[in-house]
């Protein structure tokens, strides 16, 4: 796609990274995606965003980020609209989760922050947070009307039932400093320690976390959950592992490396379906396999963005975006779907 790039503000950085790319594509033996699904979003913000939310129900999104940015779109993300905030305290809020259950929104940030909104996000309002809650809010998850459950960077979970007027602590004991942590759709939590020696696990009814050695030498980067409920994880290096069943939390497929020819680090998997998944990185590396992670393609177009690619997420099939840095958000274009043609050859 000719014109993909040419929306991106800062060119001064396409030139080395594009010399980097084709070095690595004259070394890599992974096939390349013939077309390219991916458009780069125009924002009104450079600032970086960290998390993604839209209305299953309708074309209402939502992005936050630092600089305490909160932008709308109504458009199912074709364009967005800046909302963000001025809470006039000195602080410099860095807003990391958003999510919505209809018309009920919340959102979390650092320093101890918690905002909630009950008319689709035209009105916030500042819900007072303990000064002995353990860590600084990091994870906010909608579940149903008044119901919510909010997990700090001590993988602290809390839950409430009436707006955030009450919240229940669900763990006897936080974790420990995390990296990063991830809800499946049936409750349960996985997290990776800070320094990525270990990771642990909690299902709904535990006390505390379950905390499990990594398979690897390498440390790990980041887990989540397939479609159906078994644990994936990136080690650092390149390094992919899938669950062998959602009911083992430590029984693990063969360890494997996508692209063993190159040295970019992996840092986000997510499934637009239950078989096809995209796995994206560092310096614009993406690859997309059409076989739950049996074969892999890379989407070499994407190469160009100059930044670190660090978060995908599908709402549904046909709408998806990757969170780079700096402003730089893609956009998924169904219309440009992979056909069947780039599917490896057995």
């Amino acid at each position: 796609m000719v014109g993909l790039f040419n929306a991106l503000k800062r060119l001064k950085y396409l030139v080395p990274l594009l010399a980097i790319a084709l070095l690595c594509a004259s070394c890599s033996k992974v096939p390349s995606l013939s077309s390219n699904p991916w458009e780069v979003v125009e924002l009104p913000t450079e600032k970086t965003i960290l998390d993604i939310t839209f209305d299953p129900k309708g074309d209402r999104g939502w992005m936050v980020g630092k600089g305490a940015t909160l932008l709308a779109s109504t458009d199912g993300g074709k364009t967005w609209v800046d909302q963000s905030f001025d809470f006039g305290d000195g602080n410099n809020y860095n807003l990391s989760s958003v999510s919505f259950e209809g018309d009920e929104g919340w959102v979390v940030g650092k320093p101890s922050l918690l905002l909630h909104t009950d008319d689709g996000g035209r009105n916030w309002s500042r819900i007072p947070l303990s000064n002995k809650l353990p860590g600084d809010p990091t994870q906010i998850f909608a579940i149903a009307r008044g119901k919510a459950e909010m997990v700090t960077d001590l993988g602290a979970i809390y839950q409430t039932q009436d707006a955030g007027q009450h919240w229940k602590a669900l763990v006897q004991e936080a974790v420990g400093v995390v990296r990063n942590i991830q809800r499946s759709t049936d409750g349960r939590y996985v997290s990776v320690s800070s320094r990525g020696n270990y990771y642990s696990t909690w299902n709904p009814g535990d006390e505390s976390w379950q905390q499990h050695n990594r398979t690897s030498s390498r440390r790990l980067q980041n887990m989540g959950f397939t479609p159906d409920g078994r644990l994936w994880a990136i080690a650092r290096g390149g390094q992919v592992q899938f669950g062998a069943n959602s009911g083992d939390e430590e029984a693990w497929e063969e360890l494997q490396s996508p692209e063993v020819q190159t040295s970019w680090g992996f840092l986000d998997i997510a499934y637009r379906t239950p078989e096809e998944l995209w796995l994206a990185g560092g310096s614009g590396n993406l690859l997309y396999s059409p076989d739950g992670g049996q074969t892999w393609i890379k989407d070499r177009e994407v190469e160009s963005v100059p930044s670190n690619l660090y978060k995908v997420s599908f709402f549904g099939t046909d709408r998806g975006f990757i969170l780079g840095q700096e402003g730089i958000v893609l956009r998924y274009n169904s219309a440009i779907a992979p056909q069947a043609s780039d599917t490896p050859a057995a």
